[in-house]
Protein backbone atom coordinates (compact mmCIF):
# COMPACT_ATOMS: atom_id res chain seq x y z
CA UNK A 1 0.00 0.00 0.00
CA UNK A 2 1.20 3.52 -0.77
CA UNK A 3 1.77 6.26 1.77
CA UNK A 4 -1.23 8.59 1.54
CA UNK A 5 -0.06 11.07 4.17
CA UNK A 6 -0.09 14.68 2.95
CA UNK A 7 3.08 16.71 3.41
CA UNK A 8 2.33 20.44 3.57
CA UNK A 9 4.87 23.12 2.72
CA UNK A 10 4.41 26.17 4.93
CA UNK A 11 7.93 27.47 4.42
CA UNK A 12 7.95 31.21 5.09
CA UNK A 13 4.49 31.27 6.70
CA UNK A 14 4.04 33.12 10.00
CA UNK A 15 1.70 31.31 12.41
CA UNK A 16 0.33 32.24 15.84
CA UNK A 17 -1.16 29.47 18.00
CA UNK A 18 -2.62 30.54 21.33
CA UNK A 19 -2.35 27.96 24.08
CA UNK A 20 0.28 26.25 21.97
CA UNK A 21 2.36 24.85 24.82
CA UNK A 22 0.35 21.68 25.42
CA UNK A 23 -2.42 19.42 24.16
CA UNK A 24 -4.19 20.23 20.91
CA UNK A 25 -2.44 23.58 20.58
CA UNK A 26 0.98 21.96 20.89
CA UNK A 27 0.03 19.38 18.27
CA UNK A 28 -1.06 22.11 15.85
CA UNK A 29 2.05 24.21 16.51
CA UNK A 30 4.34 21.23 15.99
CA UNK A 31 2.65 20.35 12.69
CA UNK A 32 3.15 23.87 11.34
CA UNK A 33 6.77 23.92 12.48
CA UNK A 34 7.41 20.54 10.84
CA UNK A 35 5.94 21.98 7.63
CA UNK A 36 8.45 24.84 7.69
CA UNK A 37 6.46 27.67 9.26
CA UNK A 38 7.75 30.20 11.76
CA UNK A 39 5.50 29.57 14.75
CA UNK A 40 4.67 31.74 17.75
CA UNK A 41 2.97 30.03 20.68
CA UNK A 42 1.43 31.60 23.75
CA UNK A 43 1.13 30.32 27.29
CA UNK A 44 0.33 31.70 30.70
CA UNK A 45 3.82 31.34 32.20
CA UNK A 46 6.42 34.08 32.24
CA UNK A 47 8.83 32.51 29.75
CA UNK A 48 9.43 29.39 27.68
CA UNK A 49 12.02 28.28 30.25
CA UNK A 50 9.22 27.88 32.81
CA UNK A 51 7.92 24.80 30.99
CA UNK A 52 9.24 21.29 31.53
CA UNK A 53 9.30 20.56 27.78
CA UNK A 54 11.44 22.15 25.10
CA UNK A 55 9.89 25.17 23.38
CA UNK A 56 13.12 26.41 21.81
CA UNK A 57 11.78 25.87 18.29
CA UNK A 58 9.10 28.50 18.82
CA UNK A 59 8.78 32.17 19.55
CA UNK A 60 7.07 32.32 22.94
CA UNK A 61 4.77 35.08 24.22
CA UNK A 62 2.99 35.23 27.56
CA UNK A 63 -0.78 35.52 27.25
CA UNK A 64 -3.58 35.44 29.78
CA UNK A 65 -6.63 35.58 27.52
CA UNK A 66 -8.65 37.18 30.32
CA UNK A 67 -6.37 40.22 30.16
CA UNK A 68 -7.25 42.55 27.25
CA UNK A 69 -3.93 44.40 27.58
CA UNK A 70 -2.00 41.17 27.11
CA UNK A 71 -4.13 40.27 24.09
CA UNK A 72 -3.37 43.65 22.55
CA UNK A 73 0.34 43.23 23.28
CA UNK A 74 0.48 39.83 21.58
CA UNK A 75 -1.34 41.23 18.56
CA UNK A 76 0.99 44.23 18.40
CA UNK A 77 3.95 41.84 18.28
CA UNK A 78 2.65 40.35 15.00
CA UNK A 79 4.06 42.68 12.37
CA UNK A 80 3.64 39.88 9.85
CA UNK A 81 1.05 37.14 10.23
CA UNK A 82 -0.48 34.60 7.88
CA UNK A 83 -2.39 32.24 10.19
CA UNK A 84 -4.04 32.73 13.58
CA UNK A 85 -5.21 29.67 15.50
CA UNK A 86 -7.37 30.67 18.48
CA UNK A 87 -6.88 27.57 20.61
CA UNK A 88 -6.38 28.78 24.19
CA UNK A 89 -9.01 27.60 26.64
CA UNK A 90 -9.82 25.61 29.74
CA UNK A 91 -12.81 23.86 31.28
CA UNK A 92 -13.14 25.81 34.52
CA UNK A 93 -14.79 22.92 36.42
CA UNK A 94 -11.42 21.17 36.17
CA UNK A 95 -10.20 23.92 38.53
CA UNK A 96 -13.07 23.26 40.93
CA UNK A 97 -15.15 26.20 39.66
CA UNK A 98 -18.88 26.15 38.98
CA UNK A 99 -19.84 27.59 35.58
CA UNK A 100 -23.43 28.00 36.81
CA UNK A 101 -22.10 30.79 38.99
CA UNK A 102 -22.68 33.95 36.90
CA UNK A 103 -19.17 35.31 37.44
CA UNK A 104 -17.57 32.01 36.45
CA UNK A 105 -19.92 31.80 33.46
CA UNK A 106 -18.71 35.23 32.34
CA UNK A 107 -15.10 34.08 32.67
CA UNK A 108 -15.77 31.02 30.54
CA UNK A 109 -17.37 33.07 27.77
CA UNK A 110 -14.51 35.57 27.88
CA UNK A 111 -11.90 32.82 27.64
CA UNK A 112 -13.56 30.89 24.81
CA UNK A 113 -15.24 33.61 22.74
CA UNK A 114 -14.57 37.23 23.58
CA UNK A 115 -10.79 36.89 23.85
CA UNK A 116 -10.57 35.11 20.49
CA UNK A 117 -12.58 37.86 18.85
CA UNK A 118 -10.38 40.55 20.38
CA UNK A 119 -7.19 38.87 19.21
CA UNK A 120 -8.55 38.27 15.71
CA UNK A 121 -9.69 41.88 15.43
CA UNK A 122 -6.35 43.20 16.65
CA UNK A 123 -4.50 40.91 14.19
CA UNK A 124 -6.79 41.71 11.25
CA UNK A 125 -4.53 44.26 9.58
CA UNK A 126 -1.45 42.03 9.80
CA UNK A 127 -3.44 39.14 8.33
CA UNK A 128 -4.74 41.38 5.55
CA UNK A 129 -1.14 42.03 4.47
CA UNK A 130 -0.46 38.31 4.06
CA UNK A 131 0.63 37.00 0.68
CA UNK A 132 0.21 33.35 1.66
CA UNK A 133 -0.98 31.16 -1.19
CA UNK A 134 -4.68 30.54 -0.52
CA UNK A 135 -5.00 33.65 1.65
CA UNK A 136 -4.61 34.39 5.33
CA UNK A 137 -6.61 32.28 7.77
CA UNK A 138 -8.17 32.38 11.19
CA UNK A 139 -9.08 29.04 12.75
CA UNK A 140 -11.20 28.68 15.87
CA UNK A 141 -11.26 25.55 18.01
CA UNK A 142 -14.84 24.55 18.77
CA UNK A 143 -16.12 21.45 20.53
CA UNK A 144 -19.06 19.08 20.74
CA UNK A 145 -20.59 21.65 23.09
CA UNK A 146 -20.80 23.91 20.03
CA UNK A 147 -23.70 21.67 18.95
CA UNK A 148 -25.45 20.46 22.11
CA UNK A 149 -25.66 21.16 25.80
CA UNK A 150 -23.28 19.67 28.36
CA UNK A 151 -24.69 20.50 31.77
CA UNK A 152 -21.46 20.97 33.68
CA UNK A 153 -20.04 23.62 31.30
CA UNK A 154 -22.77 26.14 30.38
CA UNK A 155 -20.26 28.96 29.96
CA UNK A 156 -17.76 26.91 27.98
CA UNK A 157 -20.61 25.64 25.81
CA UNK A 158 -22.01 29.11 25.26
CA UNK A 159 -18.58 30.36 24.23
CA UNK A 160 -17.96 27.45 21.88
CA UNK A 161 -21.43 27.82 20.36
CA UNK A 162 -20.96 31.56 19.87
CA UNK A 163 -17.63 30.84 18.20
CA UNK A 164 -19.37 29.27 15.21
CA UNK A 165 -21.43 32.41 14.67
CA UNK A 166 -18.34 34.58 15.04
CA UNK A 167 -16.50 32.49 12.46
CA UNK A 168 -19.31 33.06 9.97
CA UNK A 169 -19.40 36.80 10.63
CA UNK A 170 -15.64 37.19 10.22
CA UNK A 171 -15.77 35.16 7.00
CA UNK A 172 -18.42 37.49 5.57
CA UNK A 173 -16.82 40.74 6.73
CA UNK A 174 -13.14 39.98 6.13
CA UNK A 175 -13.31 37.88 2.98
CA UNK A 176 -12.81 41.06 0.97
CA UNK A 177 -9.48 41.47 2.77
CA UNK A 178 -8.33 38.01 1.71
CA UNK A 179 -8.84 36.53 5.18
CA UNK A 180 -10.58 33.19 5.48
CA UNK A 181 -12.20 32.16 8.77
CA UNK A 182 -13.07 28.57 9.69
CA UNK A 183 -13.38 26.37 12.76
CA UNK A 184 -12.96 22.77 13.81
CA UNK A 185 -15.32 21.23 16.37
CA UNK A 186 -13.30 18.70 18.35
CA UNK A 187 -14.70 15.64 20.08
CA UNK A 188 -13.19 14.07 23.18
CA UNK A 189 -9.48 14.34 22.47
CA UNK A 190 -6.67 13.26 24.76
CA UNK A 191 -5.02 16.36 26.22
CA UNK A 192 -4.05 17.90 29.55
CA UNK A 193 -7.40 19.70 29.74
CA UNK A 194 -9.40 16.49 29.25
CA UNK A 195 -7.16 14.18 31.30
CA UNK A 196 -9.63 13.87 34.18
CA UNK A 197 -12.51 13.18 31.80
CA UNK A 198 -10.57 10.58 29.85
CA UNK A 199 -9.48 8.87 33.07
CA UNK A 200 -13.05 8.68 34.37
CA UNK A 201 -14.89 5.76 32.71
CA UNK A 202 -18.25 7.29 33.67
CA UNK A 203 -17.47 10.04 31.15
CA UNK A 204 -15.18 8.40 28.62
CA UNK A 205 -16.94 5.04 28.22
CA UNK A 206 -20.28 6.45 26.97
CA UNK A 207 -18.40 8.73 24.57
CA UNK A 208 -16.42 5.83 23.14
CA UNK A 209 -19.56 3.71 22.88
CA UNK A 210 -21.21 6.38 20.73
CA UNK A 211 -18.12 7.05 18.59
CA UNK A 212 -18.25 4.98 15.37
CA UNK A 213 -14.47 4.97 14.96
CA UNK A 214 -14.15 3.60 18.50
CA UNK A 215 -11.29 5.70 19.83
CA UNK A 216 -10.53 9.05 21.38
CA UNK A 217 -8.98 11.77 19.28
CA UNK A 218 -5.34 12.79 19.34
CA UNK A 219 -3.83 16.25 18.77
CA UNK A 220 -2.47 15.03 15.43
CA UNK A 221 -6.04 14.34 14.25
CA UNK A 222 -6.89 17.99 14.82
CA UNK A 223 -3.62 19.33 13.45
CA UNK A 224 -4.06 17.64 10.09
CA UNK A 225 -7.48 19.19 9.59
CA UNK A 226 -6.29 22.64 10.66
CA UNK A 227 -3.35 22.58 8.26
CA UNK A 228 -5.72 21.61 5.46
CA UNK A 229 -8.13 24.45 6.23
CA UNK A 230 -5.33 27.03 6.10
CA UNK A 231 -3.74 25.58 2.94
CA UNK A 232 -4.13 26.64 -0.68
CA UNK A 233 -6.17 23.46 -1.23
CA UNK A 234 -8.87 25.03 0.94
CA UNK A 235 -8.68 28.48 -0.65
CA UNK A 236 -12.44 28.55 -1.43
CA UNK A 237 -13.52 27.40 2.03
CA UNK A 238 -14.53 30.02 4.56
CA UNK A 239 -17.14 30.40 7.28
CA UNK A 240 -17.32 26.64 7.83
CA UNK A 241 -16.99 24.34 10.83
CA UNK A 242 -15.50 20.87 10.42
CA UNK A 243 -16.35 18.32 13.14
CA UNK A 244 -13.37 16.16 14.13
CA UNK A 245 -15.01 13.65 16.40
CA UNK A 246 -14.73 10.10 15.05
CA UNK A 247 -18.37 10.33 13.97
CA UNK A 248 -19.77 11.21 17.38
CA UNK A 249 -22.13 13.92 16.13
CA UNK A 250 -23.77 11.65 13.52
CA UNK A 251 -24.23 8.68 15.83
CA UNK A 252 -27.40 8.08 17.83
Amino acid sequence: MGNNRVQYDYQGARVLVTGGTSGIGAGIAAAYRAAGATVTVTGTRGSAADYDHDLSGYRYLTLDVEDPAQIDAVASAQDELDILVNNAGIALPSLGLDEWDPDTFDRAVTIHLTSGFRLARRCRDALARSTLDGGASIVGIGSMSSYFGIGIVPGYGAGKTGLLGLIRSMAVEWGRLGIRSNAVAVGLCASRMTAATVANPEWSAPTLARTPLGRLGEPTDVAGAVLFLTSAQASWITGQTLPIDGGYTVSG
